[in-house]
């Protein structure tokens, strides 16, 4: 991959802010997929999830290299201070394998999750339910919203 800088889109909302890549695909679980130049797709966590899980101190998958995998399969987990979260494949086709940086640099899911703190790659296909950046910042106003709303004490929520 090219060292050059995808173009994103700037988010802000709150004390949250990101960056997001403009040609990712997102979830609604807060997980986005890229295409790479050799045919996989790249797939990590948002600085969204990450922020929810807080600091990351263990992860690992479960299938092996060149496994099938489908959309919906729990292929993994990672686990920070605040949380511990399954990992869900988001793409349809072959495992390729886990980011090798992970094992010896698992801060970077938190510091550099569109980068080099990618979680896996698969050969095949992304989910059809994934959503373009700016669905993705509809989605992040409602979620950030509720979550200003419930520490609100609002008790309509």
């Amino acid at each position: 991959m090219s060292n050059s800088r995808p173009e994103t889109l700037f988010y802000k909302k709150s004390n949250f802010v990101a960056h997001l890549p403009v040609s990712h695909r997102y979830t609604a679980a807060h997980s986005w997929a890229a295409p790479t130049p050799g045919g996989t797709w790249r797939v990590g966590l948002t600085k969204f999830a990450t922020r929810m899980l807080g600091e990351l101190v263990d992860h690992g998958f479960e299938p092996a290299s060149e496994a099938p995998v489908e959309v919906g399969q729990i292929i993994g987990w990672v686990e920070g201070f605040k949380a511990i979260s399954d990992l869900y494949c988001i793409v349809r086709g072959q495992f390729v394998g886990g980011n090798p940086l992970l094992r010896d640099h698992l801060e970077l899911l938190g510091r550099e999750p569109f980068g080099s703190g990618w979680l896996y790659e698969v050969r095949g296909e992304p989910d059809s339910g994934c959503m373009d950046v700016h669905a993705y910042v509809q989605l992040l106003d409602k979620t950030i919203d509720r979550i200003l709303e419930k520490q609100s004490g609002d008790p309509s929520v």
